[in-house]
């Protein structure tokens, strides 16, 4: 399984970008997010950038790694999925028009 990491941008030198958590840097790739900017925080798998993610989303993912570790390390996850809780799970919207046409299966 690949894990995405919120990472913000603190330079950049070409395709490679100098990112860090707030806690370590890392150089990564920057060649599938050519519009990303100093400041901007990213969605990296594999040390390339994949998308460019706004501060909310990178925080709410940072919680839920937190949450992960926590509990693998034997503890509970606290409040680390909060904004899950409070909603009903939803389809993509591809599924959800599919579900609506009354297609039940590919």
């Amino acid at each position: 399984m690949c894990i995405g990491l919120p990472l913000q941008i603190i330079g950049i030198d070409g395709i490679a970008g100098r990112a860090s958590d707030g806690e370590t840097e890392s150089i990564i790739d920057l060649s599938l997010t050519p519009d990303a900017a100093v400041g901007d925080w990213v969605l990296t798998f594999l040390g390339a950038a994949r998308e460019v993610i706004g501060a909310e989303e990178a925080r709410k993912i940072a919680a839920a790694l937190d949450g992960l570790r926590a509990v693998m390390a034997g503890g509970s996850a606290g409040s680390a999925f909060a904004d899950l809780e409070a909603r009903q799970p939803a389809l993509p919207p591809h599924l959800q028009a599919a579900l609506d046409a009354g297609q039940a299966q590919g």
